[in-house]
């Protein structure tokens, strides 16, 4: 799950991290109001979409840049009328763009040096991994890429947490020292807070700013939590903005199903994870696109198998459907009921592989025989992906 930048600020308080003052607008009134309550000259003008590189990016409308700077009131209300109702395109949101409902009106801040720095869990070491670069403000990854020696990394052991000696060690990597070290460690400190009880799995401050007068603040904030720990941060799933994401994504999440959209023809309906990946990576080897991640888990239900069905059905690049069970916790039968129930009920009519195996296989075969669908059974993985792509190209 990810949240918007005004909604970072808000934890940025929360948690007592240093960042200029923000206040968040729906429509540009709002807008000229905020920017009197901040006070200018020096206010920036941000477009609130789930993406990087506003500040580069265009409207539909044909304006320019989802990030400005404006001194005046007027200003302010000018560029949000701009920007509201209207789609952004940047690098990260594709050619669609997003569509910005709300901007944030912020106090500008003048800026001597730009750094990177982010907290993540790190499943290599099994740890959590601080990373922090003296080029803030570029893209991390270029910045790996080019000049590594630029990247420090610190590793902090869950059990312990961050240490005061790590904090001064990542500010003395970054050439802070004296006051501007004491500052950032407390900074430091509190993200670590944060991230660690807001349960992220990633925060990520770019840029983390030196001020002309000797301030270190936070200027801009990219979160990821983890969705299997929601279920305790009841604030933090009130920050999520359904709007921002992908529609089946979203049907997906309310029957408990992990869904991705890609960009493929040939759906994928499994149970499981690693076999899921397994699936996708079959239907490649065998020259078809998948159109989709989608693990239904280990006890699906009927209803989950066929708003399974239904959420595949709602992309109209999907020309065929791949489903691949092993029952290991789960009844074949039971899937194989569910999948002839949800094939009745959207009315399938493009071509539908099923292979099953494992718990009560036998019986799930014999229900989808006697279904009288249009339904091919599959031996193996290697013999459904085979079928199924040469059904698809067959259509």
């Amino acid at each position: 799950m990810n949240i918007h930048e005004y909604q970072a600020k808000q934890l940025f308080e929360k948690f007592g991290v240093a960042t200029p003052k923000g206040i968040v607008a729906s429509t540009a009134e709002e807008a000229g109001k905020a920017a009197r309550e901040i006070g200018g000259p020096g206010l920036v003008v941000k477009a609130q979409v789930h993406a990087g590189g506003r500040g580069k990016g265009t409207f539909k409308n044909g304006f320019k840049g989802g990030v400005h700077v404006v001194d005046t009131p007027e200003q302010a209300e000018d560029i949000a009328g701009k920007m509201l109702g209207q789609t952004l395109v940047t690098h990260q949101t594709g050619p669609e763009g997003k569509l910005v409902s709300k901007v944030l009106i912020a106090k500008a801040v003048d800026i001597t040096k730009e750094y990177y720095f982010a907290i993540l869990f790190d499943r290599g070491s099994s740890s959590h991994a601080i990373i922090a670069s003296t080029e803030g403000g570029m893209n991390i990854e270029e910045v790996a890429e080019k000049t590594p020696e630029k990247i420090f990394k610190e590793f902090v052991n869950p059990a312990l947490g961050l240490q005061s000696y790590q904090c001064r060690k990542i500010a003395a990597s970054l050439g802070l020292r004296g006051p501007l070290a004491n500052q950032a460690t407390k900074l430091f400190t509190a993200l670590w807070n944060l991230y660690l009880k807001s349960d992220c799995s990633l925060v990520e401050i770019n840029p983390l700013a030196i001020t002309t007068d000797n301030q270190v603040v936070a200027l801009d904030a990219k979160f990821n939590f983890d969705d299997n720990a929601l279920y305790r941060q009841k604030d933090v799933v009130a920050m999520r903005d359904t709007t921002e994401e992908d529609p089946r994504e979203v049907a997906a999440s309310e029957f408990g199903l992990n869904y991705i959209g890609l960009d493929g023809n040939i759906a994928c309906l499994v149970n499981g994870a690693g076999l899921a990946m397994s699936t996708m990576d079959i239907i490649k080897f065998h020259g078809g696109e998948p159109a989709n991640f989608l693990d239904v888990g280990g006890g699906a239900t009927k209803e989950q198998v066929t708003a399974a069905f239904k959420i595949i059905l709602g992309d109209p690049n999907v020309k065929g459907i791949l489903v691949n069970i092993f029952g290991g916790i789960m009844d074949c039968n039971i899937i194989a009921t569910g999948i002839i129930a949800a094939a009745q009920e959207v009315s399938l009519g493009i071509p539908l592989v099923v292979r099953l195996e494992g718990n009560n296989v036998e019986a799930g075969k014999a229900t989808l025989a006697a279904s009288g669908l249009a339904i091919t059974s599959a031996s193996d993985l290697t013999d459904a992906a085979q079928k199924i792509v040469a059904a698809v190209k067959a259509a």
